[in-house]
């Protein structure tokens, strides 16, 4: 008996509890409708800036005092936010589609779910959308930490006037699925290329000789697994849900904490959040040392350079362009220093962006 009293008492504090969440939450969404009233009377006002959304997350994040993780923290003010913003203005975000694939859940990520998400065939095509003005930010991937870079989204930055607002860090979990309820069944799979790279090792183990067919994304192999039972795809569990498919083996990646980071497109600069990467893409004259004599204003500023790529130019044989990322804000003052002796040495200096780090 005693126990069911203190079992009660425990949920009638929960209850009061969720009255007084449901009130502040009320009270913030209220407060959000206050600014939107405010930002109408101003014809350049921005709704959605990336560097306030950083800060406030790492504040709450730094406040946590548990039991919940950091994680399930940051998801729930990100809700909240989304839900609250949506109020003062509607969200319209372009990713790499159909319906179910990573791209759509880093955009998720970022966003939040009250924002809208549309999907778009190919990453150039979420480029001109951004810059059409059709969307308000598009959701890009750019590299993975076990099969490199995605090459396709660098090279469009060549030609692009668009800006890095944001980086997403999403934990990638591959699973299979299908109409099947056995792995016996199966005589083909379809996935993205990276994805069978991924999971290269699970794949010879247990489906060797299995027929692999790659596709423009995973959750079209979903689609397509959906209308043959002897089909198989790699996916995340949300394509699984959203085509029918049952989930047969869970997490077949060969590397845990396989990461895929995808980058947030703009059109405007992002101001310092207080913990920023900036992203450049330079090229340099084809002689001995010219590289080293590139990068080394940021060792003598004392900037981090956490990523360099180089991608061949497409002008002229043998020249390259060569993406780089540092720690830090073009105004911070060691980083704006730094670039301006890059400049003087490079034969093209171009500013893709500053943008805060993403969250852990």
């Amino acid at each position: 008996m005693a126990g069911n009293i203190d079992l009660d008492q425990v949920r009638e504090k929960i209850d009061a509890l969720d009255r007084q969440l449901l009130t502040l939450i009320s009270e913030r969404a209220g407060l959000a409708q206050d600014v939107a009233q405010i930002k109408q009377t101003d014809n350049d006002a921005v709704f959605y800036k990336p560097e306030r959304e950083a800060e406030v997350l790492r504040r709450v994040i730094d406040r946590n005092p548990g039991p919940l993780t950091n994680e399930s923290i940051r998801f729930l003010f990100r809700e909240i936010m989304s839900a609250c913003l949506a109020l003062e203005q509607p969200m319209k975000i372009a990713y790499l589609g159909p319906q179910g694939t990573f791209t759509q859940l880093a955009s998720h990520k970022q966003f939040g779910h009250a924002a809208k998400t549309i999907d778009f065939a190919s990453i150039p095509d979420i480029f001109r959308a951004v810059s059409a003005s059709d969307v308000n930010f598009g959701v890009v991937p750019v590299e993975n930490s076990t099969e490199g870079i995605v090459s396709q989204t660098l090279d469009m930055f060549v030609g692009s006037s668009l800006q890095i607002c944001g980086e997403v860090e999403l934990r990638i979990h591959h699973h299979v699925m299908s109409k099947s309820n056995s792995l016996a069944d199966i005589d083909i799979i379809y996935a993205h290329q990276q994805s069978f790279a991924q999971c290269r090792q699970w794949l010879e183990s247990h489906l060797p000789g299995i027929k692999q067919v790659s596709v423009n994304s995973n959750a079209e192999a979903a689609r397509m697994a959906a209308e043959n039972n002897s089909a198989a795809a790699i996916g995340s569990e949300t394509a699984s849900e959203i085509y029918g498919l049952t989930v047969l083996v869970s997490k077949i990646e060969d590397t845990p904490d396989n990461t895929t980071r995808f980058l947030v497109l703009g059109r405007d600069s992002v101001k310092p959040s207080g913990k920023d990467k900036t992203s450049l893409l330079l090229s340099t004259t084809n002689q001995s040392g010219s590289l080293f004599d590139l990068i080394q204003p940021f060792a003598l500023n004392g900037v981090s350079m956490t990523r360099i790529e180089s991608r061949p130019s497409r002008q002229v044989n043998w020249n390259y362009l060569f993406f780089v990322d540092i720690e830090g804000h073009i105004e911070d003052d060691n980083v704006a220093k730094a670039i301006a002796e890059v400049n003087a040495k490079a034969a093209t200096t171009k500013v893709l962006g500053s943008y805060p780090a993403a969250l852990s």
